[in-house]
């Protein structure tokens, strides 16, 4: 007799970051924006009418889409909103991805790709990474059921030239290629310039970087009118009203701030590249982040070791202990106040002993 356990679909979840909540700490482990979200999110806010969450929220967000679409200079038909960027690419993972080829992305980026594969049954292939950890453009060049990576990469930090995203959506031109820029705004040119060239191409944006908006859930795809259609057609399949009513009205303001958006960014990568500086003098090498963090490791201090002393004085950054990168350490970029009560940690670990710190 089989049992109801025969039927389960078992899987290995992805692990998010920790969300710790505690006075005076310094987060500096999930990529968070240290800045506030624009003070227009705050007034549509304030002067919301509580009433309105009687209602369902319009199921297409059209204000929402309509407000992306004109900031990046295409039409509404064309954008897709979703619940984060992650909520976007699995849903664009179970519309796009359907052959019985294996689907290619780094074997270094996020875990949630590999999970999303598990949990959809889709076969998947990771390319290795070169020593730099930059992608190889001539492994998407093999015959394949689809393509996704990140620009910048995550955890690297490692922002590919537009040329190079180029040549491998051109190389794929007969399946879906997705391009996944949670952290585009700190790094170059966006593969959104490629969109009305290539009719293959899907771009995946978030509003929890740059916008400062992580804990309203905003993400968006931005593509040609047909492949958004089958992202809606998904996405009605199973859930009509995947945006709220407050997310929807906050994220319009916020897209409409642009000087607002724009100083943040600047703020965060002058803070980034100050961050580099220092680094350098206390020994630490880094991979040159195109992202709001630095991926960084230091040649005579474990970084396991470095992580929990760190931890142990309630400021939190990454790591992860995996193959390639054992000795490494992911640093959000903080506020200049943040980053320079990190470095004075680091400076007193380094010269006065770990061993007298970690008591």
């Amino acid at each position: 007799m089989s049992s109801w356990k025969d039927n389960l679909r078992t899987i290995e979840p992805y692990v998010p970051g920790e969300q710790p909540d505690l006075p005076d700490m310094i987060k500096l482990n999930t990529n968070e924006n240290p800045y506030p979200p624009s003070p227009k999110v705050q007034e549509v806010l304030d002067q919301y009418d509580i009433n309105a969450l009687r209602l369902y929220p319009d199921p297409n967000s059209q204000h929402l889409v309509d407000a992306i679409a004109e900031y990046n200079g295409v039409n509404s038909d064309q954008v897709f909103v979703g619940v984060g960027s992650d909520d976007v690419l699995a849903i664009a993972f179970m519309t796009f991805f359907n052959s019985k080829k294996p689907i290619l992305f780094p074997d270094i980026t996020y875990s949630f790709y590999s999970v999303w594969a598990d949990l959809y049954r889709i076969p998947y292939e990771c390319q290795k990474l070169d020593e730099d950890f930059k992608l190889v453009k001539e492994d998407y060049y093999k015959e394949n059921g689809g393509v996704i990576f990140p620009n910048p990469n995550a955890p690297t930090g490692i922002y590919e030239d537009l040329s190079v995203v180029e040549d491998i959506i051109a190389h794929n031109q007969d399946v879906i290629v997705i391009v996944d820029e949670a952290y585009i705004d700190f790094a170059g040119r966006s593969a959104l310039e490629l969109i009305d060239k290539y009719d293959n191409l899907i771009v995946v944006q978030t509003f929890s970087k740059a916008r400062s908006m992580a804990g309203m859930r905003i993400g968006y795809a931005i593509s040609n009118p047909t492949l958004i259609k089958y992202l809606n057609d998904a996405k009605y399949s199973f859930n009509s009203y995947t945006m709220n009513q407050t997310s929807i009205v906050c994220g319009v303001e916020a897209v409409k701030d642009r000087e607002y958006f724009e100083n943040g960014v600047r703020k965060i990568v002058e803070t980034r590249e100050w961050a580099k500086e220092e680094l350098t003098k206390l020994g630490f090498t880094y991979l040159d982040s195109g992202s709001n963090f630095i991926f960084a490791k230091h040649p005579e201090y474990d970084a396991k070791e470095l992580f929990e002393a760190l931890k142990a004085h309630d400021i939190y950054v990454r790591f992860w202990g995996s193959e390639r990168i054992e000795q490494y350490m992911r640093i959000s970029i903080g506020t200049k106040e943040e980053m320079e009560q990190l470095f004075a940690f680091l400076k007193e670990y380094m010269w006065r002993g770990s061993e007298q710190l970690q008591k």
